[in-house]
């Protein structure tokens, strides 16, 4: 009879044991993983996204946590670069022993950890990048809370050739990043029989645009469409004013806003740039008051658009932990994610299955005013 007690008291010491052997969670706590630019010439992008993320996490452990968890976020550096990347990853989830990663930037980067998350089986949360290489194949670890560079573009070329400008050129970041981005533009004019005047490149972490832009200005073209950093963008649309050049500027949401606003000053004026979040300067919606207030009750009233989808990706990230429930583990936040159908968070929709993992398609069009401020 003894020896059944203790046969039953080890098997509920091991279950208890089992129930908390996932890396990352304990009983009080949740480790969430993050590599992304910190440093280097995307720097502004990281911290922003980092900023966003930890208000609203510092509210929910104000509140108690999740499910009796506090929740921690752990962040590496990977200075915007492949091979950082990787590396921030492997020391993320073997080093640091994240549950879950979130709040990742840049689609090279992304692109290079993707391997690694698919091969430990860790979910990644809020991709900051539309790049349909990290989005077609599926892939049932990584769930996107942003709409994709197809959309933006989309969004981007319909409202160009509305107003009937039809010659757009393309600058580009040479990587994966700046070609998503080419190929949603050219499939965006190719839909309307169109094709762009003139395409430029530049490398990625370098401003040496001069060769671009003699031959994106060579073309005289009525528009053109930006797909890179904040920097190389901000450095060819002031080189191009320099030159008498007095077209339009497009960027997609991945630039960073305020930090190419910041960057071009009285150069600004005039820019558009496509966004995939709510305008979080006016507090019109439910997820925007929200925003504003976490933020500002961490310190931070210099509201953006970086540090609004950095807190839409731990708002929608909490919500999958709740759903998972108190026996946490991948698996149980995966399906918890899942279970998200059309789920209003106060403005903005966020609609996953077990066989789409893209959460939003909104976009909307801002565009800097000459103060630096931006309109819609």
């Amino acid at each position: 009879m003894n020896i059944i007690k203790n046969l039953a008291s080890l098997a509920l010491v091991l279950a208890s044991t089992l129930s908390l052997a996932e890396n990352g969670v304990t009983d009080k706590e949740i480790l969430i993983g993050q590599f992304a630019a910190i440093s280097g010439p995307a720097a502004l992008l990281g911290q922003r996204m980092q900023l966003g993320m930890q208000a609203y996490f510092t509210a929910v452990n104000a509140q108690g946590g999740v499910n009796g968890r506090s929740i921690k976020l752990v962040t590496r550096d990977d200075g915007y670069e492949p091979e950082k990347a990787a590396a921030a990853v492997k020391a993320l989830i073997h080093e640091d022993k994240v549950f879950a990663l979130a709040g990742s930037v840049g689609t090279p980067t992304g692109i290079a950890a993707l391997p690694i998350v698919s091969a430990e089986q860790v979910p990644l949360v809020g991709m900051f990048t539309g790049a349909q290489a990290l989005r077609e194949p599926f892939n049932r670890q990584v769930f996107h809370v942003r709409a994709s560079y197809f959309d933006e573009t989309e969004r981007i070329v319909q409202h160009l050739t509305t107003f009937g400008v039809k010659k757009i050129a393309v600058f580009y970041q040479n990587d994966s990043y700046g070609k998503a981005g080419l190929d949603g533009v050219l499939r965006a004019l190719t839909k309307r029989q169109l094709k762009p005047v003139a395409i430029a490149t530049v490398e990625r972490n370098s401003v040496d645009v001069a060769k671009a832009l003699e031959a994106i200005l060579k073309s005289e073209p009525e528009a053109v469409v930006q797909i890179s950093a904040y920097t190389s963008c901000a450095a060819f649309i002031k080189a191009a004013r320099a030159k008498g050049y007095g077209g339009q500027f497009f960027n997609v949401s991945f630039v960073g806003s305020k930090a190419l606003a910041d960057a071009l000053g009285e150069a600004g004026a005039g820019v558009v740039i496509s966004q995939v979040v709510p305008f979080p300067y006016t507090a019109n919606s439910q997820v925007v008051r929200e925003y504003q207030q976490r933020m500002s009750e961490a310190g931070h009233k210099d509201f953006d658009f970086s540090s609004m989808e950095g807190f839409l990706t731990a708002r929608v990230l909490v919500e999958g932990l709740r759903r998972a429930g108190k026996t946490l583990s991948r698996e149980t936040l995966i399906v918890g994610l899942e279970s998200m159908h059309d789920l209003n968070l106060g403005g903005f929709t966020v609609n996953y299955s077990a066989k789409e993992h893209q959460g939003s398609s909104f976009t909307d069009l801002t565009i800097i005013g000459r103060n630096g401020k931006f309109m819609h």
